[in-house]
């Protein structure tokens, strides 16, 4: 074992979980094992709940524009071992290390637009009527929880941990029980930057964890990034608890390419969206409607797949289960009439036959009722669909349940903006094939994309990290009894 054995993160301190059940942590890349993670107990979370609770009165207190300068801190610690936690993101989750680089980087992205916020909360005041004052103030919530999935051990974390408590609150995190590694890691950065013991715990576990967190009495606020199934569950459990809870879910993104997109951006962009993270980001392309004829942009998307190499520039799927389901689908496809352009199954890497890889794969005629079409693969997979007309693009795109993006490649302006008008997703691309919005814009999707409202980054988490409080205030005597009195 390489690493020593997880240890749940309280207090500032790292201890042992009360129970004695735990699951090895095993790296994709290879199959090494890295370390065992503890399936933590209700108990477990009550002390980091109470640790927490302990912090919150004097963290919530503190200025935030003295709370985020352990943000500052932070940001230069994430740039000073960018390479070490890219390295850590990669052994633990599969990602190549340029990915696991370009990870990091948008952690330090996030954690700058904290360091933003004293900017962005300072609330409103107008004199209501002759005498009275109105003021809003953004309150902090008190023990908020983070549920976190495997697919991004560091960027997801990092989504909620600096506005979350650069905004006051105190924090419980529950990192996947796949990729625990990173997540401790930041726990010392954070400590080092200053931020006080208390403020940030980490619990981890597997479904119990995630169900006490749901009900625990003293929990305001639950975020979830992970499957729609899952997504469900915690949204309703959290919510049947009187806790706030917003809940990101799976996704289905379709990226309808027009006859007019220009061949080779469309390629690149297309085949690094379906492959970027060996597709295991829900912001991936798993599905292509080609409008019209547009057999010579599938042509360059085969060439550009060809180019993605397991082991050198695609990594590896989460675990060996994930592997054989990603195989499974390509299998049926092929099965039902799908026409496999580029095959991904079978894909060993020299030196490392126990990684669990699966090379770029691009299946074309696929019809809308194939489970490859419908279904999230979350795998280096594109399928392709065919059309005659626009609508019937937008047709397949808006029969999805899903919600979180959609993309068209076109140099038609009129035609980009009919697609972003009537795609139903809450993220829309233009000749973009992974349209994730920047800091301060927000991400989230629509439908069973998201469960809740607002976002988890950006402006608009603001509003979920906090409370408005309004106050009324009159003074001088002489304004008279009016209505306010």
């Amino acid at each position: 074992m390489k690493y020593a054995p997880i240890q749940n993160y309280i207090n500032g301190q790292f201890v042992n979980a009360s129970g004695d059940k735990s699951m090895e942590v095993i790296s994709p890349l290879d199959g090494t094992l890295l370390s065992t993670v503890p399936m933590s107990t209700a108990k477990d979370l009550s002390d980091a709940v109470a640790a927490a609770k302990k912090a919150f009165p004097a963290w919530s207190k503190t200025p935030i524009k003295e709370r985020v300068q352990v943000f500052f801190r932070y940001k230069y610690l994430l740039e000073k071992h960018l390479k070490e936690l890219s390295e850590l993101v990669s052994e633990e989750n599969g990602k190549t290390y340029g990915e696991a680089t370009a990870e990091v980087e948008k952690s330090i992205e996030l954690t700058e637009f904290a360091c933003s916020l004293p900017q962005l909360v300072t609330g409103e005041v107008l004199e209501v009527s002759r005498g009275v004052e109105c003021r809003t103030e953004h309150v902090a919530l008190g023990v908020v929880a983070s549920i976190v999935p495997f697919n991004f051990p560091s960027m997801v974390p990092n989504w909620t941990i600096p506005n979350a408590i650069a905004l006051g609150n105190c924090m419980i995190m529950k990192p996947s029980e796949k990729v625990p590694l990173s997540t401790g890691r930041l726990a010392e950065l954070l400590k080092e930057a200053g931020l006080p013991d208390g403020v940030f715990n980490i619990v981890h576990g597997d479904v119990d964890i995630v169900n006490a967190i749901c009900d625990h009495p003293d929990i305001e606020a639950v975020s979830f990034v992970g499957s729609t199934k899952v997504a469900k569950i915690v949204y309703q459990r959290a919510t049947s608890n009187y806790k706030r809870c917003l809940s990101l879910g799976g996704a289905k993104n379709h990226l309808m390419v027009l006859p007019d997109a220009i061949p080779g951006m469309t390629a690149q962009n297309v085949a690094a969206s379906m492959s970027g993270c060996a597709g295991q980001r829900c912001m991936a392309a798993s599905a292509m409607v080609g409008v019209g004829d547009v057999d010579h942009i599938i042509e360059k998307i085969c060439d550009e797949a060809r180019k993605i190499i397991p082991g050198e520039n695609l990594g590896a799927v989460i675990n060996k289960e994930s592997q054989q389901r990603i195989e499974k689908y390509i299998t049926e496809a092929e099965s039902q009439g799908a026409k496999i352009l580029v095959d991904g199954r079978g894909s060993k890497v020299a030196g490392k036959e126990n990684g669990t890889y699966v090379g770029p794969t691009v299946i074309d005629y696929v019809t809308p009722d194939m489970s490859v079409a419908k279904e999230e693969i979350f795998g280096p997979v594109i399928s392709i669909m065919r059309v005659k007309t626009v609508d019937e693009a937008l047709a397949i795109e808006n029969a999805n349940p899903y919600g979180n993006a959609a993309s068209v490649f076109t140099q038609n302006g009129g035609m980009a903006r009919y697609i972003i008008d009537k795609a139903s997703a809450g993220m829309i691309g233009v000749n973009v094939g992974v349209p994730v919005p920047r800091e301060p814009f927000s991400f989230g999707g629509w439908n069973d994309s998201k469960f809740g409202v607002g976002d988890l980054t950006g402006k608009s988490s603001i509003e979920f990290w906090t409370k408005l409080k309004k106050s009324t205030t009159k003074w001088n005597a002489e304004a008279g009894v009016n209505w306010m009195s």
